[in-house]
């Protein structure tokens, strides 16, 4: 599986660059992924932009009021997507305006990370880490402790 992430803006904090890099990283080890950031401006424009850059992906919108996911259940789906054949998947962070219709229109699913809303640079390190306790689990790494 290809997995891309798309964020609005570059991380500007020093911290949460490192944090995603690091994570990013991990990863690596388990699956394909990269970040592809989307430059900031107009709602419409922002909402163009990802549309684009996640053609013929399965599109997951990360939103408040998306489905809330355990650790393990997240792993079991990672797990079904691989035997099922999914190829290409996009973990979509919006930016400050949210997801615009369209994009709502175009998801595949929404996930929540939190019932809080959460800063964008926080909410991409979340993610990526839950990502990597995913495989983490369905490899059998003692990193995750139920």
């Amino acid at each position: 599986m290809q997995w891309r992430l798309l964020t609005v803006g570059k991380p500007s904090l020093n911290w949460a660059r490192e944090g995603l890099a690091d994570y990013l990283q991990r990863l690596q080890r388990h699956t394909r992924i990269e970040h592809h950031v989307v430059r900031e401006g107009p709602a419409a424009q922002v909402e163009r932009q990802l549309l684009k850059a996640s053609e013929g992906c399965r599109r997951i919108l990360l939103d408040e009021r998306g489905t809330l996911r355990r650790s393990e259940p997240l792993a079991a789906l990672v797990s079904e997507w691989q035997l099922s054949g999914v190829k290409n998947l996009c973990l979509i962070i919006g930016g400050a305006d949210g997801h615009g219709p369209q994009l709502r229109q175009a998801a595949d699913e929404l996930w929540s990370l939190s019932p809080m809303t959460l800063q964008h640079e926080m909410a991409a390190i979340v993610l990526i880490e839950q990502l990597y306790r995913a495989y983490g689990i369905l490899s059998g790494s003692p990193y995750h402790r139920p």
